[in-house]
């Protein structure tokens, strides 16, 4: 054997920390907003505000209830653009808890994050391209593919479970807008025709005689709307099938009326669920729906820690990408260390805005969502890094780098898929075929944009 005749050269550290793209720690104060600052919540004491009665009875349904929250803070011409909006472009009608108002700048309401996509101004869509001429209302294909009235069997383990079609509050952008919430000028909306528990028994049994399902999305609507005894019941009976392994709730009211969870007797019926999940080795987990830092404040943030020691297995954030949101790298990162830092929730997804009527102004390009996921790469743990997704109609979630061939100059975008979905079970060519995604026509070069003037029709806003 030869023995080494020189030396290992010494090793002088000199990394350090570099200027970066994005700052870290945010600047963002991780505080509660005080609601008297705003005009309408003025004499409103701690004990309401605390109470998800006073929440729910106060939620904001009208302009001129929103008027009388933020009185002369609001803009007049913001004020006739979401008029013109309820009445000519808006899929949802208006519904905002005073909390999410409270996380709104009062001083720049025009601008502000959580008021594009929660209150949304006629101002706020693009002048030519306010819908593109494929858009859907059921834009996912998910009543399509219910295997009951309900229950969606899109992906071969995965179900997802609609109780109802009511939330605490109403997105502009929601996806389920064929569905969900009160009827508009634009939307005449689907109805459930199945008594609530003939339906729920009907979700349950097709689940026990269907064991490649092991994985139920508990949703609809939002699971904050359902009475906890209600839930509690069609939960626990879903732990009692063997073939059941995770169960995710989902919901926004997590976020935008926390109080709901913080209620004595919600408290005790998640606690009782989580208990029984442990003893029969299911994974339960909430997912919830932020979408900007601002929403993340100690309230929220009190309602998981409460969550985790009850035995949840995880809280996770299923964001939507949106323009004038969260589509930059700060935007994103703030909201992630937020959620991770503040709040203990755990950035999962983002999802690419979905293809619904009147949604352009929102929606971003495939090469958009390309360059963010890059961005945000490197300055978060990797279990806690997103991945942002195109939920590609009839193929599912795929990661945006996913994407097998892309038009930049039409703007579209084609995918594959491994699997079949639920009305696919006798198609021989389900994994052969290609699928197509479109870019907003606004981000096409002018060549593109002439392509699709030629081929527009009337958008499916009926």
């Amino acid at each position: 054997m030869t023995t080494p005749t020189t030396s290992i050269a010494h090793r002088t550290p000199k990394a350090h920390a570099s200027p970066q793209p994005y700052r870290y720690p945010p600047e963002r104060a991780f505080v509660e907003p005080d609601w008297r600052r705003l005009p309408g919540y003025k004499d409103v004491t701690g004990g309401e505000w605390n109470s998800a009665k006073w929440q729910r009875q106060h939620t904001v349904k009208t302009l001129d209830q929103l008027l009388r929250v933020y009185q002369d803070l609001i803009p007049q011409d913001l004020v006739d653009s979401i008029k013109r909006d309820q009445a000519e472009r808006a899929t949802m009608s208006m519904l905002v808890p005073p909390q999410m108002l409270n996380t709104m700048n009062e001083h720049d309401l025009w601008v502000d994050p959580i008021r594009r996509y929660m209150i949304p101004a006629f101002g706020d869509r693009h002048p030519e391209w306010a819908s593109h001429p494929l858009a859907e209302r059921d834009s996912l294909h998910e009543a399509d593919m219910w295997a009951v009235e309900g229950l969606t069997h899109r992906y071969p383990t995965k179900v997802l479970a609609e109780l109802l079609s009511t939330c605490p509050q109403y997105c502009g952008h929601c996806t389920r807008m064929d569905l969900v919430g009160n009827s508009v000028p634009q939307v005449l909306k689907y109805r459930f025709e199945s008594k609530q528990r003939d339906r729920y028994a009907a979700i349950l049994d097709y689940l026990r005689r269907t064991p490649s399902v092991r994985d139920v999305v508990v949703s609809g609507g939002d699971v904050a709307n359902l009475p906890i005894n209600h839930l509690v019941e069609f939960v626990s009976a879903l732990m009692d099938i063997d073939n059941i392994r995770d169960i995710r709730l989902a919901t926004k009211g997590l976020m935008g009326l926390p109080q709901h969870f913080l209620q004595d007797d919600v408290l005790r019926g998640l606690e009782s669920l989580a208990t029984k999940a442990v003893d029969r080795d299911v994974d339960l987990a909430v997912h919830v729906h932020v979408n900007h830092a601002q929403s993340i404040t100690p309230l929220v943030a009190k309602v998981v820690k409460k969550l985790h020691a009850m035995g949840f297995r995880d809280v996770r954030n299923q964001g939507v990408l949106m323009r004038g949101v969260n589509d930059s790298q700060n935007a994103l990162l703030d909201l992630c260390f937020a959620l991770l830092d503040n709040a203990k929730i755990m950035p999962y997804y983002f999802y690419m805005c979905d293809m619904i009527p009147n949604s352009e102004h929102w929606r971003l390009a495939v090469h958009e969502a390309q360059q963010l996921q890059h961005s945000i790469m490197g300055y978060m743990p990797g279990f806690a890094t997103p991945r942002i997704v195109c939920d590609v109609p009839f193929v599912g979630k795929r990661w945006v780098h996913q994407v097998d061939a892309y038009d930049r100059t039409k703007g579209i975008s084609y995918w594959t898929k491994n699997y079949r979905t639920g009305i696919e079970f006798d198609d021989p060519d389900a994994l052969t075929r290609g699928h197509e995604y479109y870019d907003p026509i606004y981000t096409l070069p002018e060549e593109g944009q002439d392509y699709w003037r030629k081929r527009a029709v009337e958008p499916a806003t009926a």
